[in-house]
């Protein structure tokens, strides 16, 4: 039975990560990781990794005062130098903690993650997609933690930094683990499968996303099946069969596949779907022959697709199907992604403001067309979205068209390319009256609090840096002071 923190010693880390005991004693025993000085705890091993905005060396000092029984540092002169002299201060220098170098403290963060999920017995499963990754993680964990004790990553815990942070918090307990893989360059997805060791991988879509360092789209598609390639032979690849570009790409690997859609030729799929509006989706879950009814309690199509890959995860692993639909019903979505809530009464907010790309803008705007209601009118505040390179202007003038076709009776954007979303809408029908830029989160709030009356639905979504979710909490807090 492997060790956990709290009894692992520094000699039996430096093997995996190519490290080099600098100073201290090698039997220092480590309570966990910390990558941050603030939280670091006693006995810790505190990670220098370096950022855009920061350097975790100049916060060694603070890690040590804070109780760190020793940290990792980037083996470059300066670095190295800086963090042991800081070490070997007056103050410090009485707690002997242990220094190990390393040529790269975020790679050899991520050769300790995947030294570590190696000696646990457990079954993982890694999620991409340009879209519904986070929520079809939380369906995934519902099913699994029905029968196991699950591991998942937090928020956005999803990258180089995140993703084994999350790995090193397994213990034996653990049976599964449900890891979300996000990515905005080539090789990402490819470093994150290498460190994960996934026993199943699950590719949701292929869309426009994080275009800006991926070029267009068919550069998503060869990010995304970076999974593929990189996952052992014993794994299984789970890929929605209704997507064009990716089940191209996909077949150039000889890896095991199930797929998930609504298509005919899927091995997972739904039939007899029923749309509930903001109450859900009903529909039959069919399987290898069988055919189960199944109900979830988010409202949209693309949620049906998300539902359709957790359920292929959960036979792949063959878990009940009782649990696969009770873990499915059990789901209630997920702050930000697709919230539906009242505000006021007769009036609905959809907050979708966790982030946003034309992919995920264009399922959102099709959910929001079926839970809208008949005698309501639609409300829409978007907010740029970002790391689309060369395509940013195309996509938010195709934004604007798809707001105005998803029958919006006022739109109101923000961002720098908020104009291109505005006039767009604007050609294709939106009178110029119902149509504005603007410039503070608390001038949309205003906006749409004077125009909304019951029966309406508001809309909002954009890219995580825009802050809609600013708009959300005006709305309601607006709407609580109405009730008063």
């Amino acid at each position: 039975m492997p060790a956990g923190w709290g009894k692992i010693r520094a000699k039996e880390i430096l093997s995996p990560i190519n490290g080099t005991l600098i100073s201290g004693d090698q039997e220092t025993v480590l309570a966990g990781i910390s990558t941050d000085s603030r939280t670091t705890g006693h006995g810790d091993l505190f990670w220098a990794l370096r950022g855009e905005r920061y350097d975790g060396h100049d916060f060694v000092p603070k890690a040590i005062e804070q109780g760190a029984a020793g940290i990792v540092a980037q083996n470059d002169s300066v670095r190295l130098e800086y963090a042991v002299k800081d070490i070997n201060s007056d103050t410090l220098s009485s707690r002997n903690p242990v220094v190990i170098s390393v040529d790269d403290t975020l790679e050899a963060l991520g050769d300790l993650a995947a030294w570590w999920r190696r000696r646990y017995d457990l079954k993982v499963v890694a999620i991409t997609g340009s879209s519904g990754k986070t929520t079809t993680k939380e369906m995934v964990a519902a099913i699994l933690k029905i029968g196991n004790l699950t591991l998942k990553n937090q928020g956005n815990f999803n990258n180089l930094i995140g993703l084994p942070l999350t790995l090193l918090k397994l213990k034996k307990d653990y049976k599964r683990a449900v890891l979300e893989m996000g990515m905005n360059r080539p090789g990402e997805i490819a470093r994150l499968t290498e460190i994960a060791d996934p026993d199943v991988g699950v590719i949701l879509n292929v869309g426009m996303a994080h275009l800006e360092g991926l070029s267009d789209l068919d550069g998503v598609a060869k990010a995304k099946t970076e999974l593929i390639e990189k996952i052992s032979l014993r794994g299984l690849m789970i890929l929605n069969g209704d997507d064009g570009p990716l089940m191209k790409r996909a077949s150039a690997f000889l890896k095991q596949k199930m797929t998930f859609g609504i298509g005919q030729g899927n091995d997972v799929r739904a039939a007899n779907i029923n749309n509930d509006g903001p109450e859900g989706i009903r529909f039959d879950l069919l399987y290898r022959d069988n055919c189960w009814p199944v109900q979830i309690k988010v409202p949209g199509l693309h949620n049906l697709q998300n539902a359709l890959a957790a359920a292929a995860v959960g036979f792949s692993l063959k878990e009940p199907s009782e649990n696969i639909r009770e873990g499915l019903g059990m789901f209630l979505g997920i702050k930000g992604r697709f919230e539906v809530a009242s505000i006021a009464e007769g009036i609905i907010l959809v907050d979708d403001t966790y982030n946003s790309n034309p992919s995920s803008l264009c399922a959102a705007l099709d959910a929001v067309i079926s839970i809208v209601n008949k005698k309501g009118r639609l409300i829409v505040g978007l907010g740029e979205m970002l790391e689309l390179g060369d395509s940013t202007v195309n996509a938010h003038r195709e934004a604007g068209q798809k707001v105005a076709e998803a029958g919006a009776c006022s739109f109101f954007a923000m961002g720098e390319h908020a104009r291109e979303m505005i006039n767009s809408a604007q050609i294709a029908g939106i009178p110029s009256n119902r149509l504005k830029v603007m410039e503070t989160h608390d001038e949309m709030v205003k906006e749409i609090v004077d125009i909304m009356r019951e029966g309406d639905l508001v809309f909002l979504k954009g890219s995580r840096k825009m802050g809609l979710e600013k708009v959300v909490e005006g709305l309601r807090r607006r709407a609580q002071r109405a009730e008063a």
